[in-house]
């Protein structure tokens, strides 16, 4: 359906099991994240704010309740059928980059189009466009090792962007960032959110996040 959200949470809790004994992680919470937004889930460490992003992301299930990803349920969804609905629809950015060391920036962000079985010549263009939209198109032949923090943020942004996601999940995305590198990349995110309606949810304590959250 067109009017569809992106995502939804319908009382979906989790519960860990900690040395035998049940920790709650989250509690049931309802949630509905539209097109365009630019959302920041707030609080303190150890709130539950991780949790949220990844039942958002498929990479995990609730307890109880659901999640819907694009109207489709994640519980009991094998791995093959998960990865793909995150591939069709999710990107992630995440503090620690994640990116992988012996590939240049080029290569970090193509690998999500190989894995989408894009055609090369495509491949290569969309890559061009999401480093030169990041500001790294003179940096796509170095390895991490060779950035700087923010250039590897970066990267890792335009990983999550080159297979068009409808949204995009941060998982305190500044954490790693000084301050003014921090407010470049957001800058750059709020850009790509109000060209492209790709919607952003972020988890942070940041006030840089949280004072440019819709």
């Amino acid at each position: 359906m067109p009017d569809e959200p992106l995502l939804r949470l319908e009382q979906a809790a989790k519960t860990y099991q900690t040395d035998g004994l049940p920790v709650t992680a989250l509690h049931p919470t309802n949630l509905t994240v539209g097109r365009g937004g630019f959302i920041c889930l707030a609080g303190p460490s150890g709130s539950g704010k991780t949790t949220v992003l990844n039942l958002m992301g498929g990479i995990d299930t609730p307890t109880t309740g659901r999640v819907l990803i694009a109207g489709q349920s994640t519980t009991g969804l094998g791995r093959a059928a998960a990865a793909a609905l995150r591939r069709e629809h999710i990107g992630f950015v995440f503090q620690s980059f994640n990116l992988i060391p012996v590939l240049t920036a080029f290569e970090n962000v193509e690998y999500v189009l190989l894995l989408k079985g894009v055609e090369e010549a495509e491949r290569t263009a969309r890559v061009e466009e999401a480093l030169a939209g990041v500001g790294l198109h003179r940096e796509r032949h170095k390895r991490p090792a060779e950035l700087s923090g923010g250039q590897q943020q970066r990267v890792a942004v335009a990983r999550a962007i080159v297979g068009a996601p409808p949204i995009v999940l941060a998982d305190e995305p500044t954490g790693s960032l000084d301050s003014r590198t921090g407010t470049e990349l957001l800058d750059l995110l709020r850009r790509l959110n109000r060209e492209r309606q790709t919607t952003f949810v972020f988890s942070s304590h940041d006030p840089l996040i949280i004072e440019r959250a819709d």
